[in-house]
C-alpha cells in the first residue's frame, strides 16, 4: 500500500501515475487503466477542492481469484452534508461542474463513502480489470490499511487473512523496529502462518517463534472468527492489539509479553464470548489505543476498508509502521 499526500495540483498527477502503474502491473488493459485514472484523478481533486487536502491510499488487492486496485481518499475537512446529493452529477459546492464523486462511483466496481459534517470524509473505490464496472462484487469480510513509517520504503508490518469455509483466520505481525530488517521478520512470520493451516494458535505461534530466531524478531497476534458459534479465539505475543466490537461495547483482548524469535514464555490462547454481528480489529502499535467506533455513527455498517481507513486517519501515531486489520462475521 502507498499513501500519497494530496494538497496541491502536482500531487494529483503523482497519485494518478501511481494508480495507473499499479493497474498496469495487474494486467489492466488500456480501457480499464483509463477507469483507474479517472477515479484517481477525481478522488485526488476532490481532496483539494472539498477536503482541504488529505491522503490518497493506493493498493493492489486480491479477492479470490481476481486482483484489483483499491483507492481510498481520506481527509479531515468539513465533511459532506448530503452524500446522496454529492453523488448526483451537477451538484457542486465549489463552482465546478460537480461530476467528481458521480464519476468515481460509475468507474468503480465497489464504491463506498463515510462522511460526517465537520468530521471529514473517507471515500473508497475498488476497481477490477473488467469492462463492466457495474458488475456486482461481494464485499470482502476483512481488509486492512498497512503502511510503512514515513520516509521508509519497506513496511515492517504485515497481515494475512485466511477464509476456509468455516470462518476467518487472521494475523497481524509487527517486525521489531522498522525498515527492511523488520519487513523480513514480518514476512517470515506470514509465511509460517500460511503453511500452518489446520494447526491451533499455540502451535502456530511456536512455529513462528522458532522461524524468527535468525531475524530481529516480531510481535504478532492471531485470531479466529468463526461464521457460526459465539467464541473468538485469540493469541498474541507483544504489542499487536486485538479488539472485539459488538454494538457499543469494545473489549480489548489479552496480549502476552515477549518478542517472537527471541524471548517468549509459554503462549496460550484466550477465548472470548462474541455472539452475533461483531467486528474484530487487529492493529500494530503504530495505531493509538484511545479509539472507539462509538464516535463514528454508522461506520460499523461500512466496508471494512473504510473502517480501517478512518481509524488510520484519526489515530495513526505517525512515527512507526501502522497496520489496521478489520474483519466482520458473515451475515
Amino acid at each position: 500500500m502507498r499513501a500519497i499526500s494530496v494538497h496541491e495540483d502536482t500531487q494529483v498527477a503523482e497519485a494518478r501515475r501511481a494508480a495507473v502503474f499499479q493497474a498496469q502491473t495487474l494486467g489492466f488493459d488500456q480501457a480499464n487503466q483509463g477507469r483507474v485514472a479517472i477515479a484517481c484523478t477525481e478522488l485526488a481533486t476532490n481532496l483539494i477542492k472539498h477536503g482541504g487536502g488529505g491522503e490518497l491510499l493506493i493498493e493492489a488487492f486480491a479477492d479470490g481469484a481476481e486482483a484489483g486496485v483499491e483507492l481510498m481518499a481520506l481527509d479531515r475537512g468539513p465533511g459532506i452534508a448530503d452524500v446522496n446529493a454529492a453523488l448526483r452529477d451537477g451538484h457542486s459546492t465549489s463552482g465546478t461542474p460537480g461530476n467528481g464523486l458521480g464519476a468515481v462511483s460509475r468507474q468503480a466496481n465497489v464504491f463506498d463513502i463515510y462522511s460526517r459534517p465537520g468530521a471529514g470524509s473517507a471515500i473508497l473505490a475498488r476497481l477490477y480489470p473488467t469492462s463492466d464496472p457495474r458488475r456486482a462484487i461481494r464485499a470482502p469480510r476483512a481488509s486492512a490499511v498497512c503502511l510503512p513509517k514515513l520516509g521508509e520504503e519497506a513496511c515492517g508490518d504485515a497481515w494475512w487473512v485466511r477464509e476456509d469455509g468455516l470462518g476467518l483466520g487472521l494475523i497481524v505481525v509487527d517486525g521489531l523496529g522498522h525498515g527492511p530488517l523488520a519487513a523480513t521478520a514480518a514476512h517470515e512470520a506470514i509465511k509460517v502462518y500460511k503453511a500452518s493451516n489446520g494447526l491451533d494458535g499455540t502451535e502456530t505461534i511456536a512455529r513462528i517463534h522458532q522461524a524468527l530466531r535468525p531475524t530481529r524478531g516480531a510481535a504478532a497476534s492471531i485470531a479466529s472468527l468463526p461464521d457460526t458459534g459465539d467464541r473468538i479465539e485469540f493469541i498474541g505475543v507483544g504489542n499487536v492489539a486485538g479488539v472485539i466490537v459488538s454494538g457499543r461495547e469494545a473489549r480489548r483482548m489479552v496480549c502476552l509479553n515477549g518478542t517472537l524469535g527471541h524471548a517468549m514464555k509459554a503462549a496460550r490462547p484466550f477465548s472470548y464470548d462474541a455472539p452475533g454481528d461483531v467486528i474484530l480489529v487487529l492493529a500494530s502499535d503504530g495505531l493509538g489505543t484511545n479509539w472507539s467506533l462509538d464516535a463514528y455513527p454508522g461506520l460499523q455498517q461500512r466496508h471494512p476498508s473504510l473502517i480501517a481507513g478512518v481509524l488510520y486517519r484519526d489515530f495513526a501515531r505517525g512515527r512507526d509502521d501502522v497496520t489496521v486489520l478489520v474483519a466482520k462475521r458473515a451475515a
